[in-house]
């Protein structure tokens, strides 16, 4: 027979047993929820805490650190149609109104090496297809190089008088950081590009269709013109 003395330490060691693999199953668990979170468009920072138990062991508790979008809403915007503007004047303009347009979001500047060619074709595509349902909107933003200084209504006059730009001229904004328009980040969030999701410079371009669905994006070098066969494939013309 075992002493009593044995028995103890059987009790003992199969206690412990049962504590260590309830433990290694926590972390398991732990581990996989992370994988989890970090795959999720809301969590970008993720850290695995430690809790002391009763046993002197130490539990994993998973604490996300910060999230991208403080509101639900905010998440779950699905279309450009959902977003209130401002225009030059500074009156709400409610993109809805676009439903069923082909939409050219473009960041636009008055100084800029790329403002002669891109407002001239700018110019040129929607004369060709504003009949057939394209909008071009342009947001000046002053934030490459300082490039875009005017008020709205000196960088409006200069657009239509010089360019004869008949396309809606929005309220200056800016396009990246904490302080971007609410459009932008939509945008960005939308369409990333190679090198990350904020704007490189001045006339970088979206293309966005008839429901609102951002369908795709172009560097500041790409050139209006170059992109036509893209805007008629949304327009459905031959």
């Amino acid at each position: 027979m075992l002493c009593s003395s044995t028995i103890y330490l059987l009790r003992k060691n199969l206690r412990l047993t049962a504590v260590s693999a309830s433990l290694l199953f926590t972390d398991r668990l732990a581990f996989n929820s992370a994988q989890t979170l970090l795959k999720s468009p809301q969590i970008t920072q993720l850290s695995v805490l430690t809790r002391p138990t009763k046993t002197g062991f130490s539990r994993p508790v998973l604490c996300a650190l910060r999230s991208d979008h403080t509101m639900a809403s905010q998440s779950e915007t699905r279309s450009v149609h959902e977003f209130t503007v401002k225009d030059a004047r500074g009156n709400d303009v409610d993109l809805s109104t676009y439903k069923g347009k082909v939409l050219l979001i473009v960041n636009v500047a008055s100084q800029c090496g790329l403002t002669n060619s891109n407002y001239t074709e700018l110019s040129q595509l929607y004369q060709k297809y504003k009949d057939q349902g394209l909008e071009i909107l342009a947001f000046p933003c002053n934030q490459f190089g300082s490039q875009e200084p005017g008020s709205n209504e000196e960088i409006v006059n200069f657009a239509c008088t010089r360019f004869k730009a008949e396309y809606p001229i929005f309220d200056k904004v800016d396009v990246n950081g904490s302080n971007a328009a609410p459009i932008y980040k939509f945008l960005k969030k939308s369409k990333g590009s190679l090198f990350g999701d904020n704007i490189k410079w001045n006339f970088s371009k979206f293309l966005v269709d008839k429901e609102g669905h951002v369908v795709d994006r172009y560097a500041p070098t790409t050139s209006p013109l170059s992109i036509e066969k893209d805007i008629k494939k949304l327009l459905g013309v031959a």
